[in-house]
């Protein structure tokens, strides 16, 4: 049996926004993420050969100086990544969860089923709790586009909060079979959910944006956003770029933003 081997590519937090857009050339199915104080460290899981061909020690991704660490994955690596995903709840209204743990059984809350072998994790990561921190903040009429979906845990969440129609988009085809398919098993219809290229072409018009996007992302969906919505979440983002993207999305003004592991997400209103 061929071992499994851990990728993993470690970067200052500076560079971690450029490292991850390279080495997303490089594995496009996704990176799982670890922040540390100062780094992020991105891994890509596969067999010899498989993986990204990166030398050991000392490289270069995206112009930027990392480090680079391969290693086997122990034998109970099924049972350390079960433990490494756990079960979130927001704001007393949402519970996120793995398919293998308990489900929620409180009155008033929303659970979400999401399998974190399938794409992109579960929605435990910090830019997606605060995503979905800020969305319980929103008043849930109308429609939503979630940009970036990765997923589908902003879309699937927004449904059940609900918003009405919702839009998944992403760039990646992994992404949008797997929001389809986590729609499915949540029971949530989603009215659209399609490969989009937000780079070239403006997102579509709603009510409410939720974009847990990189900044150079996120400043270009303001740039050829022709209508602003009634309130924007924006995440992805270093704690140093917020501000710069708040203002990329005037006439919307900041109305919150939280704060956690160096990340920052914003939400935006008229």
């Amino acid at each position: 049996m061929t071992s499994l081997i851990r990728l993993g590519v470690r970067a200052s937090a500076a560079d971690a926004e450029r490292v991850l857009a390279g080495l997303l050339e490089l594995a496009p199915s996704g990176v799982e993420q670890v922040d540390g104080d100062g780094w992020v460290e991105f891994a890509v899981y596969g067999v010899p050969g498989e993986l990204p061909l990166l030398p050991e020690g000392e490289a270069d991704v995206a112009g930027a100086r990392v480090s680079v660490r391969g290693e086997p994955v122990p034998n109970d690596w099924a049972e350390r990544w079960r433990r490494f995903h756990s079960p979130v709840l927001i704001g007393g209204r949402l519970y996120v969860r793995p398919p293998w743990d308990e489900p929620a059984v409180r009155p008033g809350v929303h659970e979400i089923v999401i399998d974190p072998g399938q794409a992109f994790g579960t929605g435990a990561h910090a830019t997606t709790r605060m995503c979905l921190e800020l969305l319980l903040a929103i008043d849930a009429r109308g429609s939503l586009a979630d940009l970036g979906c990765g997923s589908g845990v902003l879309s699937i969440a927004a449904a059940k909060l609900g918003f009405s129609p919702v839009t998944a988009l992403d760039s990646d085809r992994a992404a949008v079979a797997a929001t389809e398919r986590n729609a499915r098993e949540n029971a949530v219809e989603l009215a659209r959910v399609e490969r989009f290229d937000l780079r070239r072409t403006a997102a579509p018009d709603a009510d409410v944006v939720v974009a847990n996007l990189m900044r150079p992302l996120l400043l270009r969906v303001a740039e050829l956003m022709t209508t602003r919505p009634r309130a924007l979440i924006a995440s992805g983002l270093l704690d140093e770029e917020a501000d710069e993207v708040a203002g990329a999305f005037a006439p919307l003004v900041e109305r919150r933003r939280l704060r956690s592991g160096g990340w920052t997400a914003l939400l935006l209103a008229g």
